[in-house]
């Protein structure tokens, strides 16, 4: 059972897209396994190695080929290190990136507050009427916690060179020896012709793209899924002037509090990582 619960429906020639444990019970009467069994008896011995068909979860495969050297690249540097040397005290490491496409969703009946009286939460009304989108671009310092944001009607080179020059024009980073810039693959700041085209503008600053699909490893998602939380959920906003004041009135609050992301992921963590993915297809051929 343990062995026809780890096989994927469609290569037993099931039209199912994943078991149930009544399914893999009816499955196993089909093919001889026993005459009789409940789905109750075959979801405890599946209780048993923590085994669960029946759920999902969605990954994307590395399919970068220099995706260990990229990545590892971003881990060294908030390790403190920098091709196998530690970080200089005048160099500074700054995740960049952007929220596009946030909207603007004005409720049809005005969201009600929490009352103790009826034990209950907020109310939000279902209903909205759309009004517009806008881009949220932050750039955080991953050692000193300070947050350069700004919004800009849609994403672009030029909202997002503006976000450059929005801390490069400042101290301490137009004097610092180095600023190493962490972005993802985003049209903005994609490829060689980032590289060339900030770098002329800025002599002391190291782009450092990210691996393709790899977002994570840039800190300013961290903090985007923290504006998600406490600024966009629920979204009852009645136009975009009002969106952009508390996205930006809530960054210079967050600044005062925040302090650096405990990050633990190392270059080591991700070899043990890389290594296991990999075992598959060494197994396989």
């Amino acid at each position: 059972m343990i062995r026809l619960a780890c096989e994927r429906p469609a290569e037993s020639e099931v039209p199912l897209a994943r078991w149930s444990s009544c399914e893999l019970a009816r499955e196993a009467v089909t093919r001889g396994i026993c005459e009789q069994i409940s789905g109750v008896t075959v979801w405890r011995w599946l209780s048993e190695d923590a085994i669960k068909p029946w759920q999902h979860r969605s990954w994307i495969f590395p399919r970068d080929p220099d995706f260990t050297a990229k990545a590892g690249r971003i881990l060294d540097l908030y390790g403190g290190r920098w091709e196998g040397e530690l970080l200089h005290p005048g160099d500074y490491v700054v995740c960049c990136d952007e929220k596009p496409s946030i909207q603007a969703r004005a409720r049809k009946h005005r969201t009600l507050p929490a009352a103790s009286h009826v034990r209950r939460g907020q109310r939000v009304e279902h209903e909205y009427e759309r009004g517009g989108a806008l881009c949220y671009l932050a750039a955080g310092d991953a050692k000193r916690a300070r947050l350069f944001d700004r919004c800009a009607p849609k994403d672009g080179i030029v909202p997002f060179d503006a976000l450059v020059a929005q801390f490069m024009s400042v101290e301490p980073y137009s004097k610092a020896q180095r600023v190493f810039v962490i972005v993802d693959n985003g049209s903005a700041h994609r490829g060689q012709a980032s590289i060339k085209r900030l770098q002329s503008r800025y002599k002391n600053l190291i782009l450092v793209h990210t691996p393709v699909h790899a977002s994570w490893l840039n800190q300013a998602e961290i903090y985007f899924s923290i504006v998600q939380r406490k600024v966009l959920t629920p979204n009852d906003f009645p136009d975009l002037d009002t969106l952009e004041q508390q996205l930006l009135t809530f960054g210079r609050r967050y600044e005062q509090i925040a302090a650096p992301f405990q990050w633990k992921f190392t270059r080591q963590d991700l070899d043990r990582v890389t290594q296991r993915l990999d075992q598959p297809t060494i197994q396989a051929a």
